[in-house]
């Protein structure tokens, strides 16, 4: 759901799929923070040079897929390193376009369930806590997976949980409770060393702090960490080694009120104006104040 590395979390999953003998194709958002491409905001399909068409919001990539000022998307990179199409994802014309594109690409590629994955927990924020930094990607994916539920097979998930240190393990921990009591938790999974090793190897090709600590977390390393160069710290606990799933539909309008947010933005800015005029601070506005920073 929140772009970048997030891909590289998703890929844990695939194991389960794999034990389960379900296909998958995997996808990520276009979206990599300033460190990695300075323009402000996800890419949309117009500022995105390669790929196939995929529906109306996503691009099949096959690798060599950059932004016009020709950077490398980790959707690109990861789909080189598996050797295997990787679907990219525009999220700017908001929650229900990017529903219908995604639904439109699942129909296209065969697909008959999706599962939209947060790496950290911040998916289910209520907007006040401390550390929290990234909410507008994560609500308007899951806000998509809203009207997704209405003809599509829908999961949300939340892989390694307080491992991005935005949302400590003891507030994710709340927030499951609050998915429980909305009758929306369907379960979780443990990484397996296989997992472990997925993961590992494609973060050498796709570079992520939040996904690798899920991992140590899964390996058996505890304590306090810094991660983006000790701005922040991230606590490794036996929580962390864990994905929960739950069902997005059944936690609408309770459990994950910043998606419920954004349900009506028709485009990326009103869903940035939605959660500012709730007093959110996010991605977009950080990224937008660094490139002002840089002129």
């Amino acid at each position: 759901m929140g772009g970048g590395g997030d891909v590289v979390g998703t890929l844990a999953i695939t194991d389960l799929l794999d034990g389960l003998q379900t296909e998958w194709v995997l996808g990520g958002i276009a979206w990599e923070r300033s460190p990695i491409d300075p323009r402000p905001g996800p890419r949309s399909l117009d500022e995105i040079k390669g790929g196939k068409p995929c529906g109306s919001a996503a691009v099949l990539t096959e690798g060599s897929t950059t932004t016009l000022d020709g950077v490398e998307l980790s959707e690109s990179k990861m789909a080189t390193h598996l050797g295997r199409p990787v679907l990219l994802i525009d999220i700017t014309g908001g929650p229900q376009a990017l529903a219908t594109g995604i639904g439109e690409a699942a129909s296209e590629l065969g697909c008959d369930a999706i599962v939209l994955l947060d790496v950290g927990g911040d998916v289910l924020a209520h907007g006040d806590e401390p550390g929290l930094a990234s909410p507008l990607c994560d609500a308007i994916v899951l806000s998509a997976g809203f009207f997704l539920a209405r003809s599509t097979e829908v999961i949300g998930a939340v892989y390694g949980p307080g491992c991005d240190g935005e949302l400590t393990p003891d507030e994710v921990l709340e927030r499951i409770t609050a998915l429980q009591s909305a009758d929306a938790l369907l379960g979780a999974w443990g990484l397996t060393p296989h997992a472990c090793e997925l993961v590992e190897a494609a973060a050498e090709v796709v570079p992520t702090e939040a996904s690798l600590n899920a991992v140590r977390c899964a390996r058996g390393e505890r304590g306090k960490v810094p991660i983006r160069g000790g701005k922040r710290t991230v606590e490794l606990t036996p929580l962390g080694a864990l994905t929960f799933f739950f069902d997005p539909a059944a936690a609408a309008h309770s459990a994950v009120p910043l998606a419920t947010a954004v349900s009506s933005a028709a485009s990326l800015e009103e869903a940035h104006e939605a959660l500012t005029a709730m007093g959110i601070r996010t991605e977009l506005a950080l990224e937008r104040e660094r490139a002002r920073s840089r002129e």
